[in-house]
């Protein structure tokens, strides 16, 4: 009985010790969500009124301006974006992108993937990890898995030149991106978009008479040949604040259950102790008084 009383003694330390642990990583993540928060609740309005602008602008360029950016063409080659986190111990966070990237690859994609003409950009060394073993380190670019290491602009925006400079050559010809979108610290959308083509805004016939006119300065071609990369850079931008945020909500609600978990788990061992206490008592007891009426 007392190896049995030793075994739920240790066993209650460990897990007492883990409770620590989760409940550290939990006002860690609390404390990077805040900042990471901020950043995409500050980002997310002025990323978004650019997206929208670009594709009106886009859509209602004349026949005498036109940019490779918004032209649709027959796709024969294409890249599949996956942004997850480094690190892991966030529910199923990066699960969940990665399901929702493999849906895009093995539906949409399947095939170009079939034809070798699919790549995956990997950021992230999660999705890298799985989606390298998956489909094959040739068709995983890995020159890009660490950007989390640094999000500022110009670190970032590299990736997404890459990619504009590989669809400008006609290297590619669609570029689809799955990120975590964040909405709150408990919800966390995956999300599939596609980055280019930049898709046109469809305007009804009743709307056609209301068509943006936009005054361009100083030429049009000069002006949207600097303004669409950066539009572009800042939505792309905007796509791995997105699921920073995400990933850290996420790790804080996850060690937060985590941390329920242990506590209803210390109770339960408790209860079970005090039984085997109880029991090792009574034993002794009865062994006592036996003990006792046969000397008598």
């Amino acid at each position: 009985m007392s190896g049995k009383l030793k075994e739920v003694r240790e066993r209650i330390k460990s897990v007492n010790s883990t409770q620590q642990i989760t409940k550290a990583m939990k006002m860690v993540s609390a404390a990077k969500l805040r900042k990471a928060q901020q950043a995409i609740t500050e980002m997310r309005p002025y990323a978004n009124r650019l997206d929208k602008m670009l594709k009106n602008i886009l859509s209602n360029l004349d026949g005498d301006t036109t940019s490779s950016f918004g032209v649709a063409r027959e796709v024969n080659h294409a890249v599949v974006v996956v942004v997850t986190s480094n690190r892991g111990l966030c529910g199923a966070f990066n699960t969940n992108i990665i399901k929702a990237a493999i849906a895009a690859i093995e539906g949409e994609y399947a095939p170009l993937l079939k034809n070798g003409n699919l790549r995956i950009l990997c950021i992230g060394k999660k999705g890298y990890d799985i989606l390298r073993k998956r489909y094959g380190k040739e068709n995983v670019i890995a020159d890009y898995v660490n950007l989390f290491s640094d999000l500022s602009f110009g670190n970032v925006s590299t990736a997404s030149q890459f990619l504009m400079d590989e669809f400008a050559a006609g290297q590619i010809d669609k570029v689809t991106v799955c990120y975590g979108m964040f909405k709150n610290a408990g919800i966390q959308y995956p999300t599939t978009v596609q980055f280019l083509p930049v898709e046109k805004v469809v305007v009804e016939k009743s709307q056609e008479k209301s068509k943006a006119d936009y005054i361009f300065e100083p030429g049009k071609e000069e002006l949207l040949e600097d303004l669409i990369p950066t539009i572009l850079q800042t939505t792309f931008h905007k796509f791995l604040l997105d699921t920073h945020a995400s990933e850290h909500g996420a790790r804080m609600t996850a060690m937060d259950k985590a941390s329920e978990n242990a506590e209803e788990l210390i109770k339960e061992l408790k209860i079970n102790y005090n039984k085997a206490r109880q029991e090792a008592i009574t034993k002794e007891l009865s062994e006592i008084v036996g003990g006792a009426a046969a000397l008598g």
